[in-house]
């Protein structure tokens, strides 16, 4: 858990699973204090201390409980979701997300016959939008300079859009909003197939470097977690989020934040997810410190 950086890059990435899933390494502490007290030893019992010491030091500030509303001293508030291609009700999911009162909604995979409803029912209270391919962002504030962000990996046809880049001009001033959708992994035989997701986290954190704007603001489906190695060009030029699990797939039991929301000269205070919608992901909510 402490060191899982330092785990060779084997074929099959199995350290980039074992990344994924970090948090439940604690599973294995009273599986071991079971083992201990089944073989009543004390030296094996001092032996399960040491995980159970380093799964508290990672993550046991997660589990105290975070402040009830949204801090005075946010700034703005972003929720993301990936909405899914298959959402059966994309009014009834655009209405649930706007009334959590976020300053920016970043969603992903908008489909053609999907966007008219999500952008009816965002409308009246978000009256500024961009969209890209089969990423949008709708904001409170003005947007300017909307463009594509070319995260495409080699080998996909170029209808393949899943990157946006807008300026917020927030009246805490300005900020480079990105919106991404990294490519899905796939699990299999051959082991932890990432390869394209890590290609496409590449071009976005060469994307993110080049960004001329101070402050950043980064929402998206990134396709794995802060601590997957795979991930590294991007969580290197930003800020790890609010210490929160919030974990967001799959939605009917998740076991991984995978919808993320980082900074750059800016504080993810707080991050959590709201109730499910008609997708397979769970929305993200986070508040925002300039």
């Amino acid at each position: 858990m402490v060191f899982h950086r330092a785990l060779p890059d084997l074929p099959g990435r199995p350290a980039g699973l074992l990344e994924t899933f970090l948090p439940w390494l604690g599973l294995t502490v009273p599986a071991l204090l079971g083992w201990a007290l089944l073989r009543r030893s004390a030296p094996a019992a001092y032996a399960a201390a040491l995980p159970a010491a380093a799964w508290l030091w990672l993550f046991g500030g997660f589990l105290l409980p975070g402040p009830d509303g949204p801090p005075d001293t946010a700034d703005i508030v972003a929720v993301q979701h990936n909405v899914s291609d298959e959402n059966p009700d994309p009014a009834g999911t655009a209405r649930a997300l706007t009334a959590t009162g976020a300053d920016l909604i970043a969603l992903e995979e908008l489909t053609p016959a999907a966007l008219p409803a999500y952008a009816a029912a965002l409308a009246p209270q978000y009256p500024y939008h961009a969209a890209v391919g089969t990423v949008g962002l709708w904001s409170r504030h003005p947007l300017a300079d909307a463009r594509p962000v070319d995260i495409r990996p080699a080998g996909l046809g170029e209808d393949w859009n899943r990157g946006l880049r807008a300026t917020a001009r927030t009246p805490r001033g300005e900020a480079a909003v990105y919106v991404a959708h990294l490519p899905s992994l796939r699990l299999g035989a051959h082991g932890f197939g990432s390869a394209r997701r890590d290609e496409s986290a590449v071009l976005l954190g060469r994307a993110l470097a080049a960004e001329p704007l101070h402050r950043v603001i980064l929402l998206g489906d990134l396709n794995g977690t802060v601590d997957d190695r795979g991930l590294a060009p991007v969580t290197a030029r930003t800020t790890r989020p609010g210490r929160d699990f919030a974990f967001s797939w799959p939605a009917a039991l998740p076991v991984a934040r995978i919808d993320q929301v980082l900074t750059r000269s800016a504080t993810v205070v707080r991050v959590r997810t709201l109730p499910a919608t008609g997708s397979d992901h769970l929305p993200v909510a986070a508040d925002i410190r300039f």
